[in-house]
């Protein structure tokens, strides 16, 4: 008699198949799908992207890091390895201004939005997820009283979503261009604040698809902190070699301060996407949207 044969498990369910190559495309449009369902479902209409550097502490824990380091009398016998250390830490509490500025920003921005009559979530501060500047952003709509988006990665090295996030709006993605998709997709504009390799790039990708008119809507750009973003993009140097045109820096405003970057964000959304009858022709990404 032949051996009885088992049922093979359905294919959704086949966990060897869904992590295999083959199986890449259903990963794929799983973070698509899997995002997209729960912004219908939290009612989720557009967003403001907060980038910036994940090193940035906040002002009270840079302080407590450089108290421990400046002990009476530890100074005078430290090695030179110790006083680069302190040195790091003061230069750490000087940076931490910025975390408290985009948490202060994301603060105002989300009480203004919390009060848009409307029956769906306008302009959700939404982040990488991780520490640094995109805690400080999910701290203050927190703070504020808002739902905010956590948009994590998994790394072969650990980032851990910050506490501030919505748990309902805590996704986690393993493909960067998954990520970087609903980045762009409900943005209605992006705030940078200083930042690595990881800030520059999602940066540019925005800014290209804007110079393109790949985008479909009017999508407002603000870097923060101009003395940081002159010194590392010269911009103006492209324009003088011709590789950008000089209407391409309109794309960007600079700011330097918590009520200008907060009056630039106020005014445009308003302008574009409260009163779009105001508003001239704007370049637009996907022409569909949740």
């Amino acid at each position: 008699m032949d051996d009885i044969i088992q049922r093979a498990p359905l294919a959704y369910e086949n966990k060897k198949f869904l992590h295999s190559p083959d199986a890449r495309i259903l990963r794929i449009l799983s973070e698509y799908a899997e995002p997209l369902a729960r912004f219908r479902r939290e009612r989720i209409q557009d967003t403001v992207v907060f980038f910036g550097s994940a090193r940035f502490a906040s002002r009270s824990d840079a302080e407590s890091a450089l108290q421990l380091l400046e002990k009476p009398g530890s100074l005078a016998a430290a090695s030179s390895d110790e006083q680069e250390k302190v040195q790091r830490a003061r230069a750490a509490l000087e940076m931490a201004r910025y975390y408290e500025e985009a948490r202060a920003i994301a603060f105002r921005l989300t009480q203004w939005a919390m009060k848009i009559p409307s029956k769906r979530r306008r302009f959700v501060v939404t982040t990488g997820g991780g520490p640094g500047i995109m805690e400080a952003a999910n701290r203050g709509a927190r703070e504020a009283g808002g739902k905010t988006i956590g948009l994590n990665i998994n790394l072969p090295y650990e980032q851990v979503p910050n506490p501030y996030i919505s748990p309902e709006l805590n996704l986690e993605f393993h493909y960067f261009f998954m990520r970087k998709l609903w980045f762009a997709y409900l943005a209605k504009a992006l705030i940078v604040f200083p930042g690595g390799f990881g800030t520059c790039d999602e940066l540019f990708e925005i800014l290209t698809l804007a110079q393109t008119e790949k985008l479909a809507k009017k999508i407002l750009v603000v870097m923060y902190g101009s003395q940081y973003w002159k010194s590392v993009l010269n911009l103006q140097a492209m324009v003088d070699a011709g590789t950008i045109s000089a209407k391409d820096v309109n794309l960007f405003k600079m700011v330097d301060s918590v009520d200008e970057a907060f009056e630039v964000l106020r005014e445009g959304l308003t302008r574009y996407h409260l009163n779009p009858q105001q508003s001239e022709r704007s370049p637009e990404i996907a022409k569909t949207r949740p």
